[in-house]
C-alpha cells in the first residue's frame, strides 16, 4: 500500500529508542525524510545511522525551549516539517501526595509544553503548504487512569483537549491532529514501572504486550494521505485493555 508520504519531511521526538525509534523506522520505510531528536547525542546518532534518519538533532524536552530550538534547526535546514510526531518519556511515578510541585512541572514540560513548542514551530509552514500531520504519542492513561501514575493521568488527558482544540482550528488547512494511546508496550519504560506478566494477562484481553513496531505502523497510516479525513481522534492501541469510550 502506497501511503503517499514519500519525500515528506517528518520530525519524530524522543526517537532514540522504543516507540519513537519504531515510528521513525516505519516512516523511513515508507519513503519519508526523517529527523529524530532525543537527549543523548551519541545514542541519537547511533540510532540515526542504524535506521537511516536524515537528521539527528539533540534536544532535551524537559527544559523550556528545548523543542523550540530543535524544531527551529530542522525547519531552517529543511524549510519546513510536514509530519510532526510528539513523543516524550514518562513522568515521575507516584500517587498525588507522592509528587511535589517540581515533579508536576517536569511532567508538564516534558509531556505537554514540549508538544506545544514543537507545534508552534512547524504549524506556520504546514498552514502555508495546506498539508500537515500532527500525531501525539500519549498513553491509555489519557482516558483511563493508571494507578500510581497521577502526573501522567492528569497531563495526558490535557493533551487530548489540546488535540481537539487545534484540530478544529486547522482542519481547513489540510492539517490533521490525532493521538495514539498505547497500552502496555514492550519498552524500557514498562520495565521501569515493574509491570509483570501476571498483570498483563489479567488486564489485557489480548494476553500480550504491544510491540513498538505496531505503534509505528499505526502512526505511518495516520501520517498518510489515506488518513486525510481522520482528524481529532484518540486511538487506543491496547489489545482491548481500556473499558471507557
Amino acid at each position: 500500500m502506497d501511503l503517499g508520504i514519500k519525500g515528506k519531511r517528518a520530525w519524530v521526538m524522543a526517537a532514540s529508542s522504543g516507540i519513537g525509534k519504531a515510528i521513525a523506522k516505519e516512516l523511513i520505510k515508507e519513503g519519508a525524510r526523517v529527523a529524530i531528536s532525543a537527549r543523548n547525542p551519541e545514542t541519537l546518532q547511533k540510532t540515526a545511522d542504524e535506521i537511516g534518519a536524515e537528521l539527528a538533532i539533540p534536544a532535551n524536552f524537559l527544559k523550556p525551549g528545548g523543542a523550540t530550538a530543535a524544531g527551529s534547526e530542522i525547519v531552517a535546514r529543511w524549510g519546513g516539517v510536514d509530519i510532526l510526531v510528539t513523543n516524550a518519556g514518562g513522568p515521575p511515578k507516584g500517587g498525588f501526595l507522592d509528587i511535589g510541585t517540581d515533579g508536576w512541572q517536569v511532567g508538564f514540560q516534558g509531556l505537554f509544553l514540549s508538544a506545544v513548542e514543537a507545534m508552534q514551530v512547524v504549524l506556520p509552514g504546514m498552514k502555508e503548504s495546506k498539508w500537515g500531520r500532527v500525531i501525539y504519542i500519549t498513553s491509555i492513561a489519557a482516558k483511563e487512569p493508571i494507578g500510581k501514575l497521577t502526573v501522567s493521568n492528569g497531563i495526558r488527558a490535557g493533551i487530548l483537549g489540546l488535540m481537539k482544540s487545534v484540530s478544529h482550528e486547522c482542519a481547513s488547512y489540510g492539517i490533521t491532529f490525532n493521538s495514539i494511546l498505547p497500552g502496555y508496550t514492550a519498552t524500557e519504560r514498562l520495565k521501569e514501572l515493574g509491570v509483570t506478566n501476571d498483570e498483563i494477562a489479567r488486564n489485557v484481553p489480548a494476553k500480550r504486550l504491544a510491540q513498538p513496531e505496531e505503534v509505528g505502523q499505526l502512526c505511518a497510516f495516520l501520517a498518510s494521505d489515506r488518513a486525510g479525513y481522520l482528524n481529532g481522534q484518540a486511538i487506543a492501541l491496547d489489545g482491548g485493555q481500556t473499558h471507557g469510550l
